[in-house]
């Protein structure tokens, strides 16, 4: 019998948003649904040293992706835990966000080697966009890139990241197309774009997490909407039913200054939105409050998914894991 671990403290479920510091409002709790962690998920091997976890994707066959500070960066597994394959994706003290692109590749962001890499599924090498080592913010350069985001086309877009301020177009073949953004906080700047996903029509859902606001931008990077305060976004997920997850944590203000407290996390945050902006669920995480965590806490959660299942998978960056969960109304 596998072990499963459950908190039925462990969420509670919103339909407004909660910003503590920002607004202060009533919020009506719907219901209660529990968070089951599958404490055997998954089987790694134990020469395997799993350090930050910034990185989790699941491909068409629900194999998921991790993508962690250690060696080897890139884990496979099935949904049952078992292990499929693994590489190395450059340094892997830069591995930040993993995804798959319409045709099945995986596609890493490296912060510390400044570039994007298109894997294949086995692992090969196929493109690197940027200059390996190199920081710059030309045409052909990045400065810690945080995500990509891979339209059915092939066009890439990356969000770039902790040194620029900007999300980069690329055509399929990683040639330079256009960019746009800036630093700041007026509609259509950054202060950190951390992650990026695409809708089914092409829509471009960007995380500019120290301004604790998602902003949706067509291709050419005309602004369409501006979602403020409802979560400071980490990591964001676009499923197929076209709702998008966050996580990340409650939007803070410092005390006495018009400037949101991002590090470190006041409290573990996951949220499901519609294409609207409307919040849809809200539920709260347990945080680890004394490391290393118990099975379901969350440490600064970096990285959401689910699979066709419905299982969700989290990882975090102090917590240094990957976990699964069941949601249960």
């Amino acid at each position: 019998m596998r072990s499963i671990i459950c908190s039925s403290v462990l969420v509670v479920s919103f339909l407004i948003a909660l910003c503590p510091g920002c607004a202060n409002q009533q919020h009506g709790q719907v219901n209660l649904p529990i968070l089951q962690v599958d404490n055997s998920w998954p089987q790694k091997r134990e020469s395997f040293e799993w350090a930050q976890m910034p990185g989790i994707t699941v491909d068409d066959r629900d194999q998921v992706y991790i993508f962690t500070r250690s060696q080897p960066a890139v884990q496979v597994y099935k949904t049952d835990g078992t292990l499929v394959r693994a590489w190395d994706s450059g340094d892997p003290n830069g591995a930040h966000f993993i995804r798959i692109g319409p045709k099945g590749n995986v596609w890493t962001a490296n912060i510390t080697d400044h570039v994007v890499r298109k894997h294949s599924p086995e692992g090969k090498l196929l493109l690197t966009i940027g200059e390996p080592g190199v920081a710059g913010t030309d045409r052909g350069h990045f400065d810690k890139p945080t995500d990509m985001a891979i339209l059915p086309s092939g066009d890439i877009f990356v969000s770039d990241g902790y040194g620029n301020r900007r999300v980069v177009h690329f055509d399929a073949n990683g040639k330079y197309v256009n960019e746009w953004g800036q630093e700041g906080n007026q509609p259509g700047q950054f202060t950190l774009p951390h992650a990026i996903v695409a809708d089914s029509k092409g829509r471009l859902y960007v995380a500019d997490r120290e301004n604790a606001r998602i902003q949706v931008f067509d291709t050419t990077g005309k602004l369409l909407a501006v979602w403020q305060d409802l979560v400071t976004p980490w990591g964001l997920w676009m499923t197929k039913n076209q709702e998008l997850w966050v996580c990340g944590s409650s939007c803070f203000k410092k005390e006495g200054m018009d400037e949101h407290m991002v590090l470190p996390p006041q409290d573990q945050v996951l949220m499901k939105l519609s294409l609207k902006g409307k919040v849809l669920q809200r539920i709260e995480l347990l945080k680890t409050e004394v490391p290393p965590g118990k099975p379901g806490e969350l440490d600064w959660v970096h990285a959401v998914v689910f699979d066709s299942k419905g299982n969700l998978y989290l990882g975090d960056i102090q917590g240094k894991r990957a976990q699964k969960f069941t949601l249960k109304p």
